[in-house]
């Protein structure tokens, strides 16, 4: 069988997969892994490891010291296992897959049971659908099809399957690009099924303040301080730091949607809570504050920003104590191009059937756990993935289609086979 034979058969078997393909989204679909707390990493390495020994990979299981994870909230919980599975193919040099494996809580809200796969609607229904189990799917699907057509690969597949990425103070991949556990370049399925060139993404700081006074009856005030009402002030302060950071433009190019509103820094008030009933005064209050910073913003500057906010605000104020938890952290991704870009860009077109000036460059607000890999030393990172505007991630009905699962395996086919030969790029 010719090379071009060989190929179109290979990505012929991949559309004829559906039951394959199907059958292993609800079996990953069924393990909880959400974060937090992230006490589903094990059962899903297990799983993993059986679905990908039949496909010839060598499995290495690194996990994360809880010193370095355990944030002070103790929302994290359960041993942080990475899998890195290394295929056998011989190919000289090695592409990284990375896949987090890690979803949000399901919520509620949901017409179809979260941890299970639900086919309806044209639509493959069920938490990690989109983000981003079923890339894993997709990968498995590219693997198989080219095992099943002895076609050759250029790159040899190595799997980084890692843990929180949807939060929590050290993400897996830091940990394994930090100690050099892989080589080579870097694909990342944390993006979309859309025709763009990464330009990177901000950095995300999740800041915890925990304001404490006293409790007392709400109709004998005098011995307490409420603990919310202390807080006014400090919520004041962030409210016009807001506007002045929200004033800060980023020279990252914007994405379609932005319309050409440029991508500025933001400043979240995210999350509150205190107080428990109309009869007490609170003794406890609880602020979360997310800041999203550009790559031309330093973490240092940004930390120094928000605790002189908060110490200037509290400075007068009369409870008990003020304490500033730092409970997750993602560093920004600087543009990410690199020499393997025009083959990626390639391969997405043979999939997606995208055309080749349909391809653009864009950043986002969003952030990504690949700002650690590019600290450790590894610049070039490739995305893409299942995400669309309208699949809801990490709200209730989450979704992916099966169109999209087989136009992503064949991308990746093509990425990682000998047989491609793209006729612009590497």
């Amino acid at each position: 069988m010719d090379k071009n034979n060989r190929f179109n058969n290979a990505l012929d078997i991949i559309s004829r997969d559906t039951v394959q393909i199907a059958d292993d989204l609800q079996h990953m679909l069924a393990v909880d892994t959400c974060f937090p707390p992230g006490s589903g990493y094990e059962a899903f390495a297990d799983l993993l490891t059986q679905m990908l020994t039949p496909l010839q990979f060598d499995f290495q299981r690194v996990s994360v010291p809880e010193a370095l994870w355990q944030a002070p909230d103790d929302s994290a919980q359960g041993e942080r296992i990475n899998l890195i599975a290394t295929h056998k193919s011989g190919a000289a040099e090695n592409c990284n897959l990375y896949f987090h494996t890690d979803t949000v809580p399901a919520g509620d809200g949901w017409r179809f049971p979260p941890l299970a796969l639900t086919e309806a609607e044209g639509r493959l229904y069920g938490r990690g659908a989109a983000d981003m189990k079923g890339t894993i799917v997709a990968a498995m699907a590219a693997i198989r099809a080219a095992q099943a057509c002895g076609l050759p690969l250029r790159f040899n597949p190595v799997f980084l399957l890692c843990t929180d990425e949807e939060g929590g103070l050290y993400p897996g991949i830091r940990y394994l690009a930090e100690k050099q556990l892989f080589s080579g370049h870097l694909l990342s399925f944390n993006g979309g099924a859309v025709p763009r060139i990464w330009a990177g993404c901000f950095g995300s700081i999740d800041l915890k303040v925990i304001v404490r006074g006293r409790s007392a009856h709400s109709g004998d005030p005098l011995a307490g301080i409420n603990a919310i009402e202390t807080a006014l002030p400090l919520m004041n302060a962030l409210y016009a730091l807001k506007e002045q950071v929200e004033q800060r433009i980023s020279a990252m190019p914007p994405p379609p949607h932005y319309e050409g509103k440029p991508l500025t820094s933001l400043l979240t008030l995210a999350a509150v809570h205190g107080g428990s009933k109309g009869s007490t005064i609170p003794e406890r209050f609880e602020l979360l504050i997310n800041r999203r910073y550009a790559p031309e913003e330093a973490f240092d500057a940004v930390w120094q920003e928000l605790t002189s906010c908060i110490s200037q605000a509290m400075a007068e104020s009369c409870a008990l104590d003020v304490s500033v938890q730092l409970i997750g952290h993602l560093a920004p991704v600087a543009d990410p191009y690199g020499p393997h870009w025009p083959r990626w860009q390639a391969a997405l077109s043979q999939g997606f059937g995208f055309a080749d000036d349909a391809f653009k460059p864009w950043g986002s607000s969003t952030s990504s756990d690949m700002g650690w890999v590019q600290q450790a030393g590894i610049q070039e990172i490739l995305l893409g993935g299942l995400a669309r505007p309208d699949n809801r991630i990490h709200a209730a009905n989450e979704f992916t289609t099966m169109t999209d699962l087989i136009a992503l395996s064949q991308s990746i086919l093509a990425y990682l086979a000998n047989d491609f030969q793209p006729t612009q790029g590497s």
